[in-house]
C-alpha cells in the first residue's frame, strides 16, 4: 500500500475505494482529534454541524479526514452504491475528492437494536495544526472482504460461516488488514489508543490469541453490537491513535 498526501487537509491517506481511503495520518505541525456526537446525526444535519465545528476551530472542510457513520440496515449493494454517492456528493463539494480518489477514512455499520431510522454521523476526526504533535492516525473500518474486487460479499473471507471457527477466520483476516493499514501509514499496534470491533458475533472465543497476541488490545476493546453494512458481511474493525477525544452535545 502507498500512501497520498493532502496538504490542504494536513494529512495522508491511503488510497482505496471512490467511497472512502484505507486510513490518514497527520502529516508534520498537525494533530487528529476526533468528535463523537451525543446522539446520531443524520447525514445533512451531521455535515452542517461538522462544517460549524471546523469553523469555530479555524480548521477548513479539507481537514475533515475520517469519519464514523451509523445506517438502519445494511445494504444490498446496488443500495450501499446508492448511499454512497449522497455521501461523496458533499465530499465533492467541500473540495476533497480528485476525480475518483476519496482521502477520508470511513466506517459504516448497522446497530443491531436501536438502530437510527436513516444513515448518520456518530464521530468524526479531522486535523488541527500543532507544531509540537506526535504522530497521529485513524484507520478506516474494513470487513472480511478485500476492497476493489467488486461485490463486497462475492469476494467475502468464509461466505455464510458464522460457526466460531468462520467468525475467528473473518477476524484474522480483518486483524490483517488492520496491520497493512497501520504498517502503510508507519504505524503498528503500539500506537493504537482505541480499537472497535463491529459484530453481533461473540468474539470472546478468540480475543485472547488473536486480538490480546496480536497487540491489538493495548489500550482495551469497544465492541459495538453492530453488522458491517453489507448483507452476509458479520465482523468489521477499525482503530485509531488519536491524543484528543471529545463528545459534542447535540
Amino acid at each position: 500500500m502507498s500512501t497520498r498526501i493532502l496538504s490542504a487537509g494536513g494529512y495522508r491517506f491511503i488510497p482505496a475505494v471512490s467511497q472512502y481511503s484505507g486510513g490518514v495520518a497527520a502529516e508534520a505541525g498537525f494533530r487528529i482529534e476526533r468528535a463523537r456526537f451525543s446522539r446520531v446525526v443524520p447525514l445533512r444535519e451531521g455535515f452542517e454541524l461538522i462544517e460549524k465545528h471546523l469553523g469555530a476551530l479555524g480548521r477548513p472542510t479539507s481537514a475533515f479526514c475520517a469519519c464514523e457513520l451509523r445506517s438502519p440496515a445494511p445494504f444490498t449493494e446496488q443500495g450501499f452504491r446508492d448511499f454512497n454517492a449522497i455521501y461523496t456528493g458533499t465530499l465533492e463539494r467541500w473540495g476533497l475528492m480528485d476525480g475518483e480518489t476519496n482521502p477520508v477514512a470511513r466506517s459504516n455499520v448497522c446497530p443491531e437494536l436501536d438502530p437510527p431510522a436513516e444513515p448518520g454521523f456518530y464521530a468524526f476526526s479531522y486535523t488541527v495544526a500543532d507544531p509540537e504533535a506526535a504522530p497521529s492516525f485513524v484507520v478506516a473500518g474494513s470487513a472480511e472482504a478485500p476492497e476493489g474486487k467488486g461485490d463486497y460479499r462475492d469476494n467475502a473471507i468464509a461466505r455464510g460461516d458464522i460457526s466460531p471457527a468462520g467468525i475467528r477466520t473473518k477476524a484474522k483476516w480483518v486483524l490483517g488488514e488492520m496491520e497493512r493499514r497501520m504498517q502503510a501509514l508507519g504505524f503498528d499496534w503500539s500506537s493504537v489508543t482505541a480499537t472497535q470491533v463491529y459484530t453481533v458475533h461473540d468474539p470472546h472465543p478468540f480475543i485472547g490469541e488473536e486480538l490480546v497476541g496480536r497487540g491489538a488490545m493495548r489500550a482495551g476493546l469497544t465492541w459495538h453490537f453492530v453488522r458491517p453494512p453489507i448483507l452476509e458481511l458479520e465482523y468489521e474493525m477499525d482503530c485509531r491513535g488519536v491524543p484528543v477525544e471529545r463528545v459534542l452535545q447535540v
